[in-house]
């Protein structure tokens, strides 16, 4: 565990990692959540590859499990593991800005995550939930049914990178030395 909290600037982002993702549990519109962001802003400021996965996915597993103890069926459906998956394919899209950081880059980033979400977790609903015939028809079907719930993804994707990526400048900014990097 130590290793993997080596220095300040990732136990800086752990921490805005669980607290952003600790949001999950307040009443919010339909998938405003901050899981693409967290996922995007671990990829980028994580700057060990392994970390970058580790944390953001384990923080997504501890709000599910506290979820699913609060409101039991709501966090482990079926096609849940889609996701997982998709977050997983977020995370790459910060390794990307990790030297382009700029306001526009981490909103085309953002946008990015949300067609990957979009697109990864409705086909899990296809496969998966017994809803849709497992016909082009079907897919078809399941994506169009989806659009509504696509823009509460996208708006919460960049509210929470605003936010996760907002506070980030402004701590390095006021506290250099702290967001340091040690190797």
């Amino acid at each position: 565990m130590n290793k993997i909290f080596k220095d300040n600037k990732t136990k800086f982002v752990a921490v805005a990692v669980v607290l952003a993702a600790l949001s999950r549990v307040l009443p919010h519109p339909y998938n405003f959540t901050p899981i693409g962001a967290i996922a995007l802003f671990g990829g980028t400021y994580l700057s060990n590859k392994k970390t970058a996965f580790i944390i953001p996915l384990a923080v997504l597993l501890f709000t599910d499990l506290l979820l699913q103890m609060l409101n039991p069926g709501y966090a482990f459906y079926k096609g849940w593991i889609w996701v997982y998956g998709s977050f997983a394919l977020i995370i790459p899209l910060g390794f990307y800005l990790r030297k382009k950081v700029t306001g526009q880059n981490i909103a085309i980033a953002s946008i990015a995550g949300s067609v990957i979400f979009y697109i990864v977790t409705n086909f899990g609903m296809w496969v998966a939930s017994g809803f849709y015939p497992l016909t082009a028809a079907g897919l078809a079907d399941c994506y169009i049914k989806a659009i509504p719930f696509f823009g509460g993804t996208m708006m919460g994707d960049l509210f929470y990178n605003a936010v996760l990526f907002g506070v980030y400048a402004l701590a390095k900014w006021r506290f250099p030395v702290v967001l340091k990097e040690t190797n």
